[in-house]
């Protein structure tokens, strides 16, 4: 009778951590609500609209104010001092493919994960993972290449979904078709970043490492300690990055071309 008790407790255990118990493998309370998802994806495409209205064109949203105002490259981020680009490029997309493409990736993969991790661990997911690619943009591309796109983000849920295959020895299928999808989408549409995406996925796979291995006692604390030492380290990185672009002085423009845009050069201070 002892034993039968004893096997039961441990195949009890094993279903908790597998996630079918009260909580999930990452230590998120159960639930079947996917809000921060949905949110996130209507967030993208009323941002793409506004684009394209302030455009006048659904194809090429890129020449909208706010589009430029917002994309993210080294120039402004960094000597200009407008930092806001790290985040609000993740939001910004160029046409309706790019954004259609996303908004359907975004859908089908952040549903699984938000009932994996939770809003708050998975909304910490996204943002570091955006955080990650955006870096990654920071310290290898070319400084005055735009680059826009949810899909740095989307790939950190992707590595995120890697390590979950590699944790429960899942059926790894699905993950190589969204990685197959996602892989054709970087290489056919102009501006997006193929660093971006290679900083999100590792990004992202590192922060799910440091919620699906923190000790089972204070895991909630020790969760938090390493998404915090992730970010702080992308964030030296950025900083030390800062170092090496001299001041610029960045607003909209007229270019040789006779057309308007958002233009950096040598800041006159000092």
């Amino acid at each position: 009778m002892h034993t039968g008790v004893q096997e039961q407790q441990q195949q009890h255990r094993e279903y908790q951590n597998a996630g079918m118990g009260t909580r999930t493998i990452a230590g998120a309370r159960l639930t079947t609500s996917a809000t921060v998802t949905m949110t996130l994806v209507a967030v993208n495409v009323a941002i793409f609209l506004i684009t394209a209205i302030q455009a006048k064109s659904l194809f090429d949203n890129n020449t909208a104010r706010i589009e430029q105002l917002g994309e993210l490259w080294t120039y402004p981020a960094l000597g200009g001092g407008e930092w806001w680009r790290i985040f609000t490029s993740g939001f910004l997309h160029y046409g309706p493919i790019h954004i259609a493409a996303n908004a359907f990736s975004l859908w089908m993969i952040g549903r699984a994960l938000e009932q994996v991790f939770g809003k708050i661990r998975f909304l910490a997911l996204y943002f570091i993972s955006m955080l990650g690619a955006s870096t990654a943009l920071l310290l290898f591309e070319l400084p005055n290449r735009p680059s826009v796109g949810a899909s740095g983000a989307i790939f950190g849920l992707l590595g995120a979904y890697a390590v979950i295959v590699l944790k429960l020895r899942l059926n790894p299928t699905s993950l190589l078709i969204n990685l197959g999808i996602n892989a054709y989408i970087t290489f056919t549409i102009p501006g997006i970043s193929i660093l971006a995406h290679v900083g999100g996925l590792v990004t992202g796979a590192v922060v799910t490492f440091a919620i699906l291995y923190s000790p089972e006692r204070d895991r909630a604390r020790w969760q938090a300690a390493g998404l915090v030492l992730i970010t702080v380290a992308l964030v030296g990185l950025i900083l030390w990055r800062t170092t090496q672009i001299p001041a610029l002085t960045c607003d909209f423009g007229t270019n040789q071309a006779g057309v308007t845009s958002y233009l950096c050069g040598l800041s006159q201070s000092g």
